[in-house]
Formats: C-alpha cells, sequence, structure tokens
C-alpha cells in the first residue's frame, strides 16, 4: 500500500533487527551437536499482500518470468500451476536486506541464467552492502558478489528500472546501476566481478526529500535502468548500442555505440521530468520512455510519455493526454514483441479514483484507456475483474462512484506483455500482480478479463500471530493490509479485519480462557486505533481511543476477557474494563512499554520497558517495577506468559552488543533466569505438548549452538532441536512466533515480507481438528441470509443460523437453493459445497454445539450473473427454516 510498507519495515528495524543483527561480533561459544527434525514449510495463503515492483519476462524461452518485491524476495513463474515459487528464502537472518530485490535480470541466451540485485535500505538501516545473486539454475541455488555500496530495494524510486541487465548478445557482460552517486556497474564475467564504469558521466543527482536527515528520502536514487539494442550485436559479440536512465531532469538519459567504451547525453531530450523506463522496440527503431515529476512509488503529480527514433534522432511527444490534464506521473511501460508497434503504459500514480492503463496500436500515435467515463461520475470499463481466487482485494469497501471495488490498481510501476503471447499481459501493484489471458479484445472494442496471478507470491510484513486454543487456528497482525482470521490455512480469507480497517495492524491478543474475544490495535490516518471482536475475529467493532493516541503500540487482554490493557503510541498505558469505551491511565509503568497479560489470572497484567519488568496485579490500574535485575537493557523484546501456568513467563531478546537471550520466570516475573544454552533469542511462542510431554513446546527465533533458526523444546528449554533448514531461513524472523495449541509440532513463523510460515513436523503427532460425522440436527431453526458485498461477477454474502428450539445442537447442516447461476467459491466457518445449484453448509469442529437460543455463523463468496436472487428457502437436515 501506500507509505505503511516503509514504516512497517522501519519499525521492525527499530524494534530490534539493527541491534541484533551484527552477530559476529560477539564471541561464538563451543558449539554442541544440535538435534534437527525435518518440516514441511508453508504459507498460509494470503496470496500477495504487497508491491510489486517489476516483472521480466524472458525474451528467448516461453514461460519464463519473474517478479521482484520490495521486501520479500524473487519469483519465478510456474505455468502449468499457474503459480509463483519463492527464489530466496534461503537468506538468512545474518544477510536479512538481501531478501529486498531492486532489479532482477534473465538471460535470454541462457535462460537457465538469472541475477538479482538484492539490498533492502541505502541509509543506515541495512547495516550490509547490496549484492548481485546470481544462479545458473533459474533460482534454485545462487552464489553472490558482494558490492562495495548499497542497494535499496524498499527506497524510493524502487520502481524504476530495471537497473540490472544482461548483454543480449554478449551475455557475460551485464551492468547494474546504483543509487547514492555510486555510478554505472560492469560485468565481464557473468555477474562473479563488478567494477564500476569509470567515464559514465552522470550519477545522477535527484533525491525525494533532500531535508530528510534519516537518509531514506534524501539518497541520490542514481542510475536507475539499463536498456541493450539488440540490433547492434551479434551473437558472442558485445551489443555496441546502450542506453541509460539517470535520476536526474535535466539529464535523464545517455547512450553508448561502442559497447561502453564513451556515453553521451541523448541530444535533443526533454527535461523537466524523470525517465522511469526505457523499453526499446528494436524491429521499428523506437525507444520509448515514461516520464514522471516525482521518483515514486507514491508520489507522481505529472508525465509524459516519449518516443525517440534511434535511426533518426528524432523525438516526440506521444502523451496520451496533455500534461495539464494529468495528476499522475508515468512508470508502466511495455512492447508487444509479436506486434510492433503495440505499446502499453500506466499512470502509476493515479491514486483516485483509479489508476490507468494506456494502449496504442501505431506506435503511440493514438491511445485508447481501460477506463473512461461517460457522464461524470460514471465510467465505464474496458475490462472486468474477478477477485474470487483473492476476495480481501475488494478491501471490503463500497465506494461511490467514479471509485470502484475492486480497483485496477495503484502503484503500478510494472507492466509486461507476454513476448510470446499477445494476449497475456501481467501488472503489479501495491497489493497484487493483476493479468490477463485475452488482451486482444481491448481492440476489438470488447472487453478483457483481468483477475489476480500472484498465487505463491506472499509477501506481507508480519507484527503479530495468535493461534487460540478454539475458533480459527490463526490470527494475524499484518502491514499494510492489517490482517487476517485464518480458518483454513490452504484457503485465502475473504477479507482482512475490517471496522475498522487498519492500515497496518500492530498487536493483536485473544482471552485464554474465552478465545472468542479479542482485540486488536494498529494504525490509520483518521480514526480509532483499538478493535474488538467477540466472535474469535469473524467480526469486529471500534473502541474509543484516550487523548493523544497516534498509533497502534501494544495491546494484552485479561485471560477471561473482562478487562484490557494498551499501550498506544502517543499516549502513555491504559486499562479498561470492558470494550474500551472508557480508558484510564496506569500508573507506575512508562509510556512505550510492552504489554501483555497472565494466561490464568485476569487480574495479572505485565510490561517490559528498556531492561526493566513490570507487574499489576489489579487489572492494570498500577502496576510495579520487578527486581529482576540482568534483562536486554534496550527494547528489543518479546514476551508472553505460559497458558495455563499462573507466573509462568518467557522472554527473549537483546543486542550483541550486551544481554541477549531467552529468560524464564516462575514467580510472576519476580525473578529470571537466563537459559544457558541459548546464546540470542529474538521471539518465544508455545504450542501443544509433545506426546508424553507435560509442559507445552516452546518456539523460538534463536541462535543455539552458534546456528540462527527456528527452534523448539519440548522439555522447558533444557534442549532444543532446530526445526528450519539453510534452505528455509526467510531473512527476519524476529517479530513473532507461536505454535498451535491443537496441534503438535505446528508452528506459525512470521516473516518481514514472506508471509505467515506454518511447517508441519516430518514426525507427525496429532492432526487437525476437522469437523465431526455428518450433523442429523433436530428443531426449529431461523436463517438471516445478508449480502454484504458485490461485485462484477461476484459477492459476499453472511448467513447465521439460529436454534430456536428448545434442545441443543450437536451438529448442523444447512441447505439452499441459488435460483439464479451463482455457484459458491469459498467459505469460512462453514464446510461448504454445491451439486448443481443446491449448497450445503456444515459445521466445522468449534462451531458444532449450539445451544437453545444461540446462533451460529458462516460466510462465503460465490460467482454471479447480473441477477443474483437471495435463496427462498432453508433446510436444516429435513427441517425448513423461517427465513428473517
Amino acid at each position: 500500500m501506500r507509505r505503511t510498507r516503509i514504516l512497517t519495515a522501519v519499525l521492525a528495524l527499530t524494534a530490534g533487527l539493527l541491534s541484533g543483527a551484527p552477530t559476529a561480533l560477539a564471541a561464538d561459544p563451543p558449539a554442541p551437536k544440535l538435534a534437527a527434525d525435518t518440516y514441511t514449510w508453508k504459507n498460509a495463503r494470503i496470496d500477495g499482500g504487497g508491491f510489486v515492483p517489476g516483472i521480466v519476462f524472458n525474451r528467448s524461452e516461453k514461460n519464463l518470468a519473474y517478479t521482484r518485491t520490495d521486501i520479500g524476495g524473487a519469483y519465478r513463474w510456474q505455468e502449468s500451476s499457474k503459480t509463483w515459487t519463492p527464489l530466496l528464502d534461503s537468506v538468512g537472518w545474518d544477510d536479512w536486506g538481501h531478501t529486498g530485490v531492486v532489479s532482477i535480470a534473465s538471460d535470454s541466451v541462457d535462460p537457465n541464467r538469472v541475477y538479482a540485485a538484492v539490498g533492502t535500505y541505502t541509509n543506515s538501516w541495512d547495516p550490509k552492502n547490496g549484492a548481485v545473486m546470481r544462479s545458473n539454475d533459474r533460482g534454485a541455488s545462487w552464489q553472490k558478489a558482494n558490492l562495495p555500496f548499497k542497494l535499496g530495494g524498499n527506497m524510493p524510486g524502487r520502481g524504476m528500472g530495471e537497473r540490472l541487465a544482461v548483454d543480449p548478445n554478449r551475455n557475460s557482460v551485464l551492468y547494474l546501476g546504483a543509487p547514492s552517486g555510486k555510478g554505472l556497474w560492469r560485468s565481464t564475467d557473468s555477474g562473479a566481478g563488478w567494477a564500476q564504469v569509470a567515464n559514465f558521466p552522470n550519477v545522477g543527482n535527484y533525491a525525494q526529500d533532500p531535508s530528510d536527515t534519516s537518509g531514506y528520502a534524501s539518497d541520490n536514487q542514481g542510475i536507475v535502468w539499463v536498456t541493450f539494442d539488440e540490433s547492434t550485436g551479434t551473437a558472442g559479440s558485445a551489443t555496441k548500442t546502450i542506453y541509460v536512465g539517470v535520476a536526474d531532469k535535466d539529464n535523464a538519459v545517455y547512450r553508448s555505440t561502442d559497447a561502453g567504451a564513451t556515453w553521451q547525453r541523448l541530444a535533443g531530450q526533454p527535461t523537466g521530468h524523470l525517465a522511469h523506463k526505457g523499453v526499446l522496440d528494436a524491429k521499428n527503431g523506437y525507444l520509448y520512455l515514461a516520464y514522471s515529476d516525482k521518483g515514486g512509488p507514491y508520489d507522481g503529480g505529472k508525465g509524459r510519455l516519449w518516443r525517440y527514433a534511434t535511426g533518426t534522432g528524432t523525438w516526440t511527444d506521444i502523451s496520451p493526454v496533455a500534461e495539464a490534464d494529468t495528476s499522475y506521473g508515468f512508470s508502466g511501460l511495455t512492447v508487444d514483441r509479436r506486434k510492433p508497434g503495440t505499446v502499453m503504459a500506466t499512470a502509476y500514480s493515479a491514486w483516485w479514483p483509479d489508476t490507468q492503463i494506456f494502449r496504442s496500436t501505431d506506435s503511440g500515435a493514438t491511445w485508447s484507456k481501460a477506463w473512461d467515463y461517460t457522464s461524470y461520475p460514471n465510467r465505464e470499463n474496458r475490462y472486468t475483474m474477478d477477485v474470487s481466487s483473492s476476495p480481501w482485494l475488494t478491501w471490503g469497501a463500497n465506494p461511490q462512484p467514479p471509485e470502484q471495488t475492486p480497483k485496477l490498481g495503484w502503484m503500478t510501476e510494472a507492466l509486461e506483455i507476454d513476448p510470446f503471447n499477445s494476449d497475456r499481459m501481467m501488472y503489479g501493484t501495491g497489493a497484487t500482480v493483476y493479468g490477463t489471458e485475452n488482451l486482444t479484445n481491448w481492440d476489438g472494442g470488447g472487453t478483457f478479463a483481468i483477475r489476480p496471478m500472484v498465487r505463491g507470491l506472499e509477501e506481507t510484513a508480519v507484527n503479530d500471530l495468535a493461534s487460540p486454543p478454539s475458533g480459527a487456528p490463526l490470527l494475524s497482525a499484518l502491514g499494510d493490509i492489517g490482517g487476517f482470521r485464518h480458518t483454513d490455512l490452504t484457503k485465502v480469507p475473504s477479507m482482512m479485519f475490517t471496522q475498522p480497517n487498519f492500515t497496518t495492524t500492530t498487536s493483536l491478543d485473544f482471552a485464554e480462557s474465552n478465545p472468542n474475544t479479542v482485540v486488536r490495535t494498529g494504525n490509520l490516518d483518521s480514526g480509532p486505533h483499538i478493535a474488538f471482536s467477540t466472535d474469535n475475529g469473524a467480526n469486529w467493532f471500534a473502541g474509543t481511543d484516550p487523548s493523544g493516541v497516534s498509533g497502534g503500540g501494544t495491546v494484552a487482554s485479561a485471560a477471561d476477557g473482562t478487562r484490557f490493557v494498551w499501550s498506544p503510541e502517543g499516549a502513555g498505558v491504559h486499562h479498561a474494563s470492558g470494550f474500551g469505551t472508557s480508558w484510564q491511565a496506569s500508573s507506575g509503568i512508562p509510556a512505550g512499554a510492552i504489554v501483555e497479560s497472565d494466561r490464568v489470572d485476569a487480574k495479572t497484567f505485565y510490561g517490559f520497558k528498556s531492561g526493566k519488568f513490570y507487574v499489576s496485579t489489579d487489572g492494570g490500574a498500577t502496576f510495579k517495577e520487578s527486581p529482576a535485575s540482568g534483562l536486554p537493557g534496550g527494547d528489543s523484546v518479546r514476551f508472553k506468559a505460559l497458558p495455563g501456568g499462573k507466573g509462568d513467563v518467557w522472554l527473549a531478546g537483546g543486542a550483541a552488543d550486551g544481554a541477549y537471550g531467552l529468560w524464564h520466570s516462575t514467580d510472576g516475573g519476580t525473578s529470571f533466569t537466563k537459559l544457558s544454552n541459548v546464546e540470542q533469542a529474538d521471539t518465544i511462542g508455545f504450542g501443544k505438548a509433545a506426546p508424553g510431554a507435560s509442559y507445552q513446546t516452546l518456539y523460538t527465533s534463536a541462535k543455539i549452538g552458534g546456528v540462527r533458526g527456528v527452534f523448539r523444546s519440548t522439555d522447558k528449554g533444557a534442549s532444543w532441536t532446530r526445526i528450519n533448514d539453510d534452505a528455509h531461513q526467510w531473512g527476519w524472523t524476529g517479530a513473532a512466533i507461536t505454535g498451535d495449541p491443537r496441534v503438535y509440532g505446528r508452528v506459525y513463523v512470521s516473516t518481514n515480507g514472506r508471509g505467515v510460515l506454518y511447517g508441519d513436523s516430518s514426525g507427525g503427532g496429532t492432526t487437525d481438528p476437522g469437523p465431526g460425522p455428518d450433523p442429523t440436527p433436530t428443531g426449529a431453526c431461523k436463517v438471516t441470509y445478508k449480502i454484504t458485498s458485490q461485485w462484477s461477477g461476484g459477492f459476499q454474502a453472511d448467513v447465521q443460523l439460529t436454534n430456536t428450539g428448545t434442545a441443543p445442537w450437536t451438529g448442523w447442516s444447512l441447505a439452499w437453493t441459488f435460483a439464479d447461476g451463482q455457484k459458491l467459491t469459498q467459505a469460512w466457518n462453514a464446510e461448504a459445497g454445491q451439486s448443481g445449484s443446491t449448497v450445503t453448509a456444515k459445521n466445522v469442529a468449534w462451531n458444532a454445539n449450539v445451544a437453545a437460543g444461540s446462533s451460529v455463523s458462516f460466510g462465503f463468496t460465490a460467482s454471479r450473473s447480473d441477477t443474483n436472487a437471495k435463496p427462498a428457502a432453508f433446510k436444516l437436515g429435513e427441517q425448513t427454516c423461517a427465513v428473517a
């Protein structure tokens, strides 16, 4: 999304990543032999969730394509399954910055070769330099060439490019455009070694905000793209003509006609804008350029499209609209390699009412738009959108025209037509990858169909995780898209948390003895920063803020859900009885403290700030500082109380230049004992006890025995087993971890850009609780069927089933018939299926029992045609229900 993606990463870093990263400064103890377990790792499916700034198709092999993300690695397209495969999961803790990909290049001479320029920040937030990763097996394995400067996959300008390019005639030659005034770099040995092109005349001069003292927005965006003219070389000989884009509004494009020996500013070029992209149609001799007045990916108020004739040196303004009519810049740019003269571009920074995509079939002489107004505010689209595979892309919104949901997109800096298929196009947004496979319908006046093409690409930054003992197995707090309730880890949830919809959720908790009560806090430009649920996170309502709140902070629920303690940004720690309608300041604890609750005693809460532990025994009204000493001095700490164990607290965190590790208290935080066998630890979580064990399983992201990884202990920390491996490291995993209280061995791991990973042991254990046998309920019933949102071709509905009889149900099965051809696509809080026009929804394990007078709710998404009548009748087994 817009700003929070940067903030999520920065908060994660300042909360402990930088202090914990330079582990080499500490002497490692002798490494004991570590036990290991083989785990199967998968993502809890969200599908997308972050900015995709680059898509690259190989020019010589059909169906070979790659994407890059700003903080979540790179991916390769799998045509057989229409999914993306992650390629940089092997990046480890110490090299976490190398999960940010500023550019990717696929070798058209040898399609097995692929290159990625990696590094997340060019300022102090990332302590390490960037690198160029090279692979000769399409990203299955990598070698690394470290660079003497930093790269910025999550910096301003990251949607420009591609900065990395392979010579299409002599593929041992590569060029890389560097930021920060470091110039243009070249490799002549297939990416193994790099040297600066000393005679390149311009290192760039544009910075988003030169006054930014953090170094983030003030960095020179540098050399932003490299494009070869393949027609000026022969196989085995270096390409002679090379174009380079520079972040300089007066001198944006340079060219070499002697294979990089000399360089000249391209004569006659336009000034006043930055050239985001330079795409060459070598067959027709045109270099197309997309310009914006800003570097993106968020900003940009004016822009132009230009065409440069490589043979004559003629410049032509081919912009589809007059500059006075733009409120956006251009960036996404592609040509159809099979149909010379077809070119497309995006208005990447058109936030409202929507992005725009332009298409020309005559080399930019005339253009048509993906949508246009009929009579304002009404608009007509050349496309249809089906987001049933990722229904949360509607954001649960109901906007007024001319805005629509789902949006065509935003931050649309990546746009590519498949070089082997004129009908296939993909483009990246701030949340997903969209695509079409009937693009040429556009040219005949018909509509083309857009849908997410993102499965397998998981790009959320995770701030907190919870796995309640009943209800949904996973609740998540995420950057940018708020968070989700997963009732099935293998399916995309229908919607993120809404009412309110936080841009970033910073913390969440549930009542241990009443898991239907859930609380979350987060960031929002305007509105409340706290929300509550009484149905295990399925539905939410907003709380109220104490005065001065500016951000979510951390929150804790009492064990029974009767009270809450909140430590928001901008205000001190507060407590409330009930659902946060009247907050009172807590005493004895500093502002900004991390807060948690005892999981047994409903009046006991804990806090931590700057090396001090705090305890409240009166529901958060007053805290007292614990006499415990020797704890980490900073605030890079996560701690949790053990479910079922009063006063049993585990604390992880620290920094390499001070106390760092894992501590345990059995007296409610009065004293802590440091585990001697854990060198460093950053998270702590609990899961179902191992067979035969009485104490819950511990999970941590830690350094144990000299090895960084994810670890499990089934004996209260006496011994540890590494459960990930070198191929599954995911960069930084220091925000949150939790086991599953219902499935032994299952663990949920947070990442900073690769979503929520969950692992299951090959050693087995108990399995997921599933639905029971087909229920045969009896007695009276009532159904409320509500369509909550609709979009072109689909809709979402909620169903409430009430037991109006006198006897409880121990299971239920509800059936109805669709009258207008609707087809079920997904359901939550129920096992649902469709045969013909008949839908049957059955209980899942946790909502089988429905007392007399009580209700159970579930929801679903379905496809639809123009009409969408509600079902006329519902049957509970053989009993016809009343319809509300």
